[in-house]
């Protein structure tokens, strides 16, 4: 037997960082959008864990238990007491690796969603988002999707009406940024980092549905930090605006670049041109909101 479920990836619409906490963690007001990208988590039934994955970026995904899929399948088999899973987890990537979209965390929920569905363990919504804590700040929002704002690290999470859609596109970047550097230069850079906080202005465009207010409000706290690391996405982003992006930034700690268009046939005119500046490795178009984690 087997299940498989597809889970979003992510954009920040806007990602307001505090200092560094005792912890180590930064405080946040982190406004998630899932988008129409997505991986497909399939788990099934095997006499010993094994873990494999296809797709772009492949290569770059771990295959051991430290795999946030893995670690999320051994949490919820700890906690209803199933001893060792003896199951393969296959991760069919869509979203970029290492490219500040959420694709790990994506597959940390897909496994739990799946696994629960395979063992019947039946675990609570609440239960599910405990253990996604656990796991990650990002990974919450992976199994709900939509819009939400998350605060602490990211991982509370409060649901945001969205009144409409929005086209995006995404540009890879040739290379990965390691998000504890990005939030390392993030602190070196802005040492006295203000408490964060969401902008009424931002949840209201969302909450309208209106793109022209949206592309005003995006901000990305990390971004300095991620061009200082990367500085070759300054490029990316004025390639994208050039070619009629309403707004363009650095999605999470990225190397991933996102342009927010007025619509579809807008966001597949910034696409070709991206794909042709030679200023990205690929652009992709996508919808938001997207649903979260589903089964198939």
């Amino acid at each position: 037997m087997s299940v498989t479920v597809r889970v979003p990836a992510k954009v920040n619409v806007q990602l307001a960082v505090g200092g560094a906490r005792p912890d180590g963690f930064h405080d946040l007001a982190n406004v998630f959008l899932a988008v129409g990208l997505y991986d497909e988590v399939t788990v099934t039934e095997a006499d010993s864990f094994a873990l494999t994955c296809t797709g772009p970026g492949a290569d770059q995904v771990p295959l051991d238990r430290t795999n946030l899929a893995a670690r999320a399948a051994f949490a919820l088999a700890e906690r209803h007491g199933l001893g060792e899973p003896a199951i393969h987890i296959h991760i069919a990537k869509d979203i970029p690796v290492a490219g500040g979209m959420a694709g790990g965390s994506a597959d940390a929920a897909g496994a739990l969603l799946a696994c629960d569905a395979l063992w019947g363990t039946n675990a609570s919504r609440e239960e599910l988002l405990d253990i996604c804590a656990e796991l990650g700040s990002d990974v919450p929002f992976s199994l709900v999707g939509g819009a939400a704002l998350g605060t602490g690290r990211g991982e509370k999470l409060e649901l945001l009406d969205v009144g409409g859609e929005f086209w995006w596109v995404f540009a890879a970047a040739d290379g990965g940024l390691s998000t504890p550097a990005v939030y390392r230069e993030f602190d070196r850079l802005s040492p006295d980092a203000p408490e964060p906080v969401a902008a009424p202005a931002l949840l209201e465009a969302l909450r309208t549905g209106d793109v022209e207010a949206l592309a005003a409000t995006v901000t990305n706290d990390l971004q300095p930090a991620a061009l200082s690391l990367f500085p070759s996405l300054t490029d990316t982003l004025a390639a994208g605006t050039s070619a009629g992006a309403l707004a363009a930034l650095v999605s999470g700690s990225g190397p991933t670049t996102a342009f927010l268009a007025a619509d579809e046939p807008s966001a597949r005119r910034v696409a070709a041109a991206l794909a042709g500046s030679g200023a990205c490795r690929t652009a992709r178009v996508a919808p938001a909101p997207a649903p979260g984690a589903t089964l198939l």
